[in-house]
């Protein structure tokens, strides 16, 4: 990630994958708690609501190809060129891992097991986490450093799924953290590589190498570090207000819930639902 355009990318693929996993989640959840176990991805009918799905499936490949490009074209440092090798086969593990979903849900559910993709998927954000504020240092190590622990917290929970998927809190937290990284990316693309909203004081060593940011003084450094801690803050309560907001929200209205008419969710809901109802109890006279 080196421009604010990389990061708003990042920005248009997290947001929309925890926002509708914490609608589609929360909307089973709410339907019968008792019954409730998490997946990996909530398919939806019509297939155009899987829009989002097909969409990543070509843009993943897309990026992971141009990062092995520029790591093939970039003459700079050989820290900062390995970067991109590895922010490549980050990208092509989360395209594994979407093959793998789909081939589940098309041929067999029991070909690849629920908690297999779950270890999968903590597997890649730990690798990514590896990857993150590589060669960062200051001003752009601290923000990184926030960006990892949110991929960590992404991490533990698809690993806490794998093990015991009917944890919904752990589900909760998955979605909030992926929505939180989105809006964090998005933070530092426009605090670090954009004129418009830069934190005064700081600025680029040397336009060939982009991870590498300087303040002016030493209390520049310091304001710079510390409202960007202030930021995060203010992401995280606007992270936690709109999520358990649209908890409440689904609670209370039937109606914006996922799949409430008709659909796979409430088709899995109700045959889960037949599969586990207790027999009836006969008494012996």
């Amino acid at each position: 990630m080196g421009s604010l355009a990389t990061h708003f990318s990042a920005f248009l693929f997290f947001f929309p994958i925890g926002l509708r996993r914490l609608l589609c989640s929360s909307s089973v959840y709410l339907k019968n708690p008792s019954l409730y176990r998490s997946k990996t991805w909530h398919f939806t009918e019509p297939k155009w609501k899987n829009l989002d799905l097909f969409t990543l499936l070509i843009a993943l490949p897309i990026a992971s190809f141009s990062q092995i490009f520029f790591y093939l074209a970039f003459s700079g440092h050989p820290t900062y060129k390995f970067a991109f090798l590895q922010q490549s086969a980050v990208a092509f593990l989360f395209w594994v891992l979407l093959i793998l979903i789909i081939l589940k849900e098309n041929l067999s559910p029991f070909l690849i097991n629920e908690s297999i993709l779950f270890v999968f998927a903590g597997i890649s954000f730990l690798i990514e986490y590896s990857v993150i504020g590589k060669g960062f240092t200051g001003l752009g190590g601290n923000v990184y450093a926030l960006l990892g622990g949110l991929t960590l917290v992404c991490a533990a929970s698809c690993i806490y799924l794998s093990i015991k998927p009917t944890a919904f809190f752990a589900e909760f937290l998955l979605c909030a953290a992926l929505i939180f990284k989105a809006s964090w990316v998005l933070q530092i693309g426009l605090s670090l590589y954009s004129d418009t909203f830069s934190i005064k004081g700081c600025h680029k060593v040397s336009s060939q190498v982009n991870n590498i940011w300087k303040c002016d003084l030493e209390e520049d450094s310091l304001r710079a570090v510390a409202l960007m801690n202030l930021f995060f803050v203010g992401h995280a309560i606007g992270v936690l207000t709109l999520s358990f907001g649209m908890f409440g929200l689904l609670s209370c209205n039937r109606n914006l819930r996922c799949g409430e008419g008709s659909g796979p969710l409430l088709a899995e809901l109700e045959s889960e639902s037949m599969l586990m109802r207790p027999l009836p109890e006969f008494e012996l006279e």
